[in-house]
């Protein structure tokens, strides 16, 4: 075979291996990026800080069609048809070092927040809380902690608190600015949220958090299977 037969066949080589993989996967990682852009994506949950509606080695479903629709792979918005709601879970950017990060929406826009020894104020009413039977509870959710639950207006959740550990129970009367949400965590003596880091500006939130898609448990090196495709509230 001639040089010139070899260089054609090597071209002719090429052209193919473009055309029936390379050309594919791309297109195929195209689509799938954007749909995991704009659409539909996963959030590993490596801490506790949501504990016990969330536990490390959760993965959670995040809907980022809840609140607005995004050109992918950017921040341009094209609709919006939802805002946050307080006591939802969403997944958001962190104002201090832009990590993803899953909290519950505390504080809407305008509204007036307080915390005193760990009762939530919101435009100066109380959100109470009911403390909950452990024993129904796993013993790993709740890490020693005494679990209740909250109602942040028609929605209740449960959270957590480490009577010793020490931590922010309490803080001054604050306003959120508008377009920025007060975030927390439900294991509220263990997550560093809004307390530390402050408000979060609308364009930070990624999506609504809506379920775990599977679940972990890495300690034991099991799956939690009765966690697999359970809505999160």
């Amino acid at each position: 075979m001639t040089t010139a037969e070899t260089t054609g066949k090597t071209k002719r080589d090429l052209k193919w291996f473009w055309r029936e993989w390379v050309r594919p996967m791309l297109v195929m990682g195209f689509v799938l990026g954007s749909f995991r852009s704009a659409v539909a994506d996963w959030n590993d949950v490596p801490t506790g800080s949501m504990k016990p509606t969330i536990l490390e080695g959760d993965r959670v479903f995040v809907n980022k069609l809840a609140y607005d629709l995004k050109v992918p792979f950017t921040s341009w918005r094209l609709a919006r048809w939802s805002e946050p709601q307080r006591g939802q879970i969403v997944v958001f950017f962190s104002p201090r070092d832009e990590k993803r990060l899953v909290k519950r929406v505390i504080g809407l826009p305008g509204e007036r927040i307080q915390m005193r020894n760990r009762l939530l104020f919101v435009n100066g009413v109380p959100m109470p809380q009911v403390l909950l039977d452990a024993a129904g509870l796993d013993a790993a959710a709740l890490d020693g902690a005494v679990p209740s639950t909250e109602a942040l207006g028609a929605r209740g959740h449960p959270v957590l608190a480490n009577l010793e550990r020490p931590s922010m129970t309490s803080f001054g009367l604050v306003t959120v600015p508008e377009g920025s949400y007060l975030m927390m965590g439900d294991n509220r003596d263990n997550s560093f949220d809004s307390r530390f880091f402050g408000f979060v500006t609308r364009d930070r939130i990624v999506g609504e958090a809506t379920a775990v898609a599977l679940s972990i448990d890495w300690a034991r090196h099991r799956a939690r299977w009765e966690r697999f495709f359970t809505r999160l509230s």
